[in-house]
């Protein structure tokens, strides 16, 4: 019984509901703005701010808001501080705006976690703001689902291990779904734990920046919602040979 798959975790952005495009809408409108100041052809702006995003990670964390902040600094960084007041308003609207928009479930996703917690315990591991995190699962109607809700400031190995010490299992028995191989597949797959990647149609450059590969056929790939239960019968089999 050591190598039975009991517990699954859910990734909540792009694996429960959608989330990024309405970041990429902000970038894409972010961009308009600063083209407004300065030719966008040479600028290379989508790197620029990525890699600010990636330097405030650490002291903003992930999330809408440490994306606004963003903006904000490479807006003025960018424009070399021409760019007005009311421009700088219209950025921080637009990450009120990601802030506000609605909780849209993945189409199948609320059966595909019912017929896993037919099985398994489940529980919901997300990372981001706190309140806006909150504020999805609050209004995605899937928190009833869950034996336990953790947002974290980031996923990785302290964090998952964390986790499973608290609910009293170990990572050989943990399996993972979600679109991030950084974020949801790699860190649990290196502790000895399960994946189930469930590839989103756009995904933030950040988290696609890993060399992770699964040389040890611990990881299973599916096309969405309705592969994830046969998925985790698979890397069952796996586990029990």
């Amino acid at each position: 019984m050591n190598n039975v798959i009991e517990l699954v975790g859910f990734d909540g952005d792009d694996t429960l509901w959608h989330s990024e495009g309405y970041y990429q809408s902000a970038h894409g409108e972010f961009e308009r703005i600063i083209g407004e100041y300065v030719d966008l052809a040479d600028l290379r702006l989508h790197d620029r701010l990525l890699a600010t995003e990636r330097r405030n990670i650490k002291l903003f964390g992930y999330g809408a808001k440490g994306m606004t902040l963003s903006m904000l600094e490479s807006a003025i960084e960018i424009t070399q501080s021409r760019i007005s007041a009311s421009d700088l308003h219209r950025i921080i609207e637009l990450g009120k705006q990601v802030l506000a928009h609605p909780v849209e479930l993945l189409p199948g996703i609320r059966e595909a976690v019912e017929a896993v917690a037919e099985h398994h315990r489940v529980v919901l591991i997300t990372k981001g703001d706190l309140f806006h995190q909150e504020h999805k699962v609050a209004h995605s109607g899937l928190a009833d689902l869950f034996h336990r809700i953790e947002i974290v400031s980031e996923k990785d190995e302290r964090a998952y291990r964390n986790v499973l010490e608290e609910l009293a299992t170990t990572p050989q028995r943990f399996a993972m779904v979600g679109n991030s191989l950084r974020s949801d597949i790699a860190p649990v797959v290196q502790l000895g734990g399960w994946g189930v990647y469930m590839p989103y149609h756009v995904t933030w450059a950040h988290e696609t920046d890993t060399d992770f590969i699964d040389q040890g056929s611990h990881v299973v790939q599916v096309e969405g919602p309705s592969g994830i239960a046969h998925a985790l019968t698979e890397l069952q089999a796996r586990a029990a040979a």
